[in-house]
């Protein structure tokens, strides 16, 4: 059992003077408090010159099997009204989960005496027995044999087919031959004729049975042996999901009224009813369970990224994160129940006092200058949006009225359908990529070169949406040219020319490590926030719906 004060790190630097914030952290959307900071600042410190265990952050240029990791801090006053912080990392570091200072996994499956490690060597077992069995020359031989049986039946039978159609023409031709015959001769010959004709069926039929007979002798063996495949696959297969039961239910999540909740219950909503793989793990549950299990009070909370980013994710070294949602919200949204939180800025509406420029119109289209913070379309909270505007603005138009979208924090160019002939057309410009986009980005770094292309295919980050990961298996295809326009000192002005339009795809693109691995400024998603995000879209040029006539519209960014 931990000792409270093992893991109550006292403020080495002084904090008079920060005032305690009005409420907790709102987990997954946050400014990190003063306080956070300063924990985080000497958290990092500790972290560059400790020599107590090793990991390989991808820090200092090995990156073949570096691991980052999210570490966090909760500032908490305890019982005596002293003011310090507890820290915490997701997962295992340096392959363990008990470390010096942080606190403990809420359950550690990794202990001696963990049911865990018994039960999974059963499990392995079974794994063993069961790739044994696949591998084994018998199921192998037994597979070889039945081909190559079926095969050389195949062939003899094919043989013997060839044979009686060669016979069926001779005895064809014989019996044009014996039309010249007596009637007696004539009747003979077709009776010797028919003769031949049964004794090659029956002699293909025995074909068959004698080839047929081998084949099930083999194929009996070879199911019999499945048969036990079947068995010990299911066999594992319970096994692992009463041992994955067993386990979640020893994940036992306390909140400030003392009020327990497993990991089954919490994610009992969910269509499978199965929590998704590290439940529980994260950095931000630990910190909470500590802090409850020994009256600690919670004051603010944040978590960083300590590490090379994931080949698939976007994590920026020492950038603070909200909590990802997949994963947390059910868990924190129980631990933190009773608890005065910070408001969720995603509720609030970011729109709200911005005009939405209208450019251009006409009886078929309007063209848009969309502000940053601005929805394209209503959301599962907000319903002000550029489509609830441009229903208001022209209540007359049919159809959906929106044709493309732009992420909220992305400014600029929007054309809006006012009819289902012009959207209709416009759709189909956009789905053959005949539509021509430029973007105007600042991203936050020098860029190498001059111009280029990236492809990196995208998926949604199942655990933690919207965010996207690159991703080679299930990704779908995403491709931006880019053309740097002005270099100033710490940051580069790029024309972006997205070819594909993939969520988040040029802010992937420019963040990630295989893209330009610069986050375009205030990204607060794959990069830091800042004033807003420093991408617009520029430049729209399409066919006109009605005309056909090419048109083009472009307007500058206010960054």
């Amino acid at each position: 059992m931990y000792c409270a004060q093992q893991c109550f790190t006292p403020f080495r630097a002084s904090v008079e003077g920060i005032a305690l914030p009005e409420r907790f952290t709102f987990p997954f959307y946050y400014e990190p408090h003063k306080l956070c900071e300063l924990a985080a600042s000497e958290l990092q410190e500790y972290l560059e010159h400790q020599k107590q265990w090793q990991h390989n952050f991808g820090l200092s240029g090995e990156r073949e099997g570096a691991i980052g990791k999210m570490f966090g801090v909760l500032v908490v006053q305890n019982e005596q009204g002293e003011l310090g912080y507890l820290k915490a990392f997701s997962g295992k570091l340096a392959e363990q989960n008990l470390l010096p200072g942080f606190v403990p996994p809420v359950f550690d499956m990794l202990t001696q005496d963990s049911f865990f490690h018994g039960e999974q060597l059963a499990i392995n077992q079974l794994t063993a027995e069961l790739e044994a069995l696949q591998q084994s020359s018998v199921l192998s031989g037994l597979k070889s044999e039945l081909k190559a049986l079926r095969e050389a039946k195949e062939q003899a039978v094919g043989e013997l087919r060839a044979e009686i159609i060669d016979n069926r023409k001779s005895r064809k031709a014989r019996r044009v031959a014996g039309e010249q015959l007596d009637a007696a001769a004539f009747e003979a010959l077709q009776q010797q004729l028919g003769r031949e004709s049964v004794a090659e069926k029956h002699r293909l039929r025995l074909l068959n049975e004698e080839w047929d007979s081998q084949i099930e002798v083999r194929a009996t063996q070879l199911a019999s042996l499945n048969a036990d495949l079947d068995a010990l696959k299911q066999r594992r297969a319970k096994q692992s999901s009463a041992l994955q039961l067993k386990l979640f239910a020893q994940y036992r999540f306390l909140n400030q009224a003392g009020e327990v909740k497993d990991l089954n219950s919490l994610f009992s909503h969910l269509p499978n009813g199965l929590p998704p793989a590290g439940a529980g793990e994260c950095a931000a549950p630990k910190l909470l369970q500590f802090a409850f299990e020994h009256h600690f009070k919670p004051i603010a909370m944040a978590e960083f990224w300590w590490g090379a980013s994931p080949k698939s994710e976007v994590k920026q070294h020492r950038h603070f994160y909200g909590a990802c949602q997949g994963k947390c919200e059910p868990i924190l949204g129980h631990m933190l129940a009773g608890i005065e939180l910070d408001d969720n800025p995603l509720l609030s509406n970011p729109a709200e006092g911005k005009a939405l420029p209208i450019l251009y119109q006409d009886e078929a289209i309007a063209v848009i200058n969309k502000p940053a913070e601005f929805l394209s379309v209503p959301g599962k909270n907000i319903s002000d949006s550029v489509y609830s505007r441009m229903k208001q603005a022209f209540p007359r138009a049919s159809g959906p009225l929106i044709v493309h979208r732009l992420d909220m924090s992305t400014s600029g160019l929007m054309v809006i359908a006012l009819s289902s002939e012009a959207n209709k057309a416009l759709v189909q410009q956009f789905i053959g990529r005949t539509v021509e986009k430029r973007y105007l980005a600042k991203v936050a770094g020098e860029v190498k070169g001059d111009a280029g292309e990236i492809k990196l295919p995208l998926r949604v980050d199942l655990d933690d949406r919207p965010r996207q990961l690159v991703c080679f298996e299930h990704g779908k295809h995403a491709h931006t040219y880019w053309q740097v326009k002005a270099r100033e000192e710490g940051s580069t002005l790029l024309s972006l020319f997205p070819k594909t339009g993939r969520t988040h795809q040029l802010r992937v693109h420019c963040a990630h490590q295989d893209g330009l691995g610069l986050p375009i400024i205030g990204d607060d998603l794959y990069g830091a926030k800042a004033n807003r995000l420093h991408l617009h879209a520029q430049y729209l040029a399409f066919n006109h719906p009605l005309s056909g006539e090419r048109v083009s519209f472009s307007c500058e960014p206010d960054f």
